[in-house]
């Protein structure tokens, strides 16, 4: 008769599984077979070799920034430095004028044209293009040493040639349309900042127009002074 199974009995296997295992060992030779010893004992670990250990100079060391003879003891984070510290990559331009605040510009006669400095300072600015004659006057003239007036100049001679361009395109477009409004209006625009100009620059104000900066510094690079003193 079958042995009924509880429903707490979870052993899937054959009750009968330890028997007939235990017969077939028996019929093929009895006793329990023992494992065999397939694997080969490992090799002895050569001993690594430690000269490169041994000599610090072997390998490359990590370099210092200010390059530092090898033999030099690492220096204490207390003691300042022996070596200069590296010079700025970048140089500012000798001919580029930094206004500084509130300076105003003095009566002393410039070289090369003989006007006061607050003069020649301020006339490049001139409305109805007389700001294009007389900056380029003075960056033919006025020598390099006159870091001053010679910026004032580059940078009046590009604000009236970008002021004629524009002027020039609204008189193309007032031909096309008949109607002269932008023009007008942009002829005001360009008298009113020219007057401020002239206003900032006379009362020392720095006036720098960043626009302007690029071309300004390629008028006065290349616009040789006749007189170099």
């Amino acid at each position: 008769m079958e042995k009924k199974n509880s429903k707490y009995d979870t052993n899937p296997l054959d009750p009968d599984v330890e028997r007939k295992s235990q017969k077939e060992w028996a019929e093929g030779g009895g006793g329990t077979p023992t494992a065999e010893w397939v694997q080969t004992p490992t090799s002895e670990v050569k001993k690594a070799d430690d000269s490169s250990r041994k000599n610090v100079y072997s390998e490359a060391p990590t370099r210092r920034y200010d390059s530092p003879p090898l033999e030099a003891p690492y220096p204490s984070v207390f003691v300042p430095p022996t070596y200069a510290p590296p010079a700025s990559q970048y140089q500012q331009p000798s001919n580029i004028y930094q206004a500084p605040v509130n300076m105003r510009p003095t009566g002393r006669p410039i070289a090369g044209i003989g006007i006061p400095e607050k003069w020649a300072v301020v006339l490049p600015y001139a409305p109805f293009y007389v700001g294009l004659v007389v900056s380029l006057l003075e960056l033919f003239l006025v020598p390099r040493k006159e870091v001053k007036v010679r910026f004032h100049a580059s940078q009046a001679l590009s604000l009236n040639i970008a002021f004629l361009i524009v002027h020039t395109l609204f008189g193309v477009i007032s031909t096309l349309t008949g109607s002269s409004l932008g023009g007008t209006l942009f002829k005001l625009a360009a008298f009113i900042f020219l007057i401020v100009s002239m206003v900032r620059v006379s009362r020392g104000e720095p006036h720098r127009i960043a626009p302007l900066a690029e071309p300004a510094q390629w008028f006065n690079e290349h616009i040789e002074p006749r007189n170099q003193g």
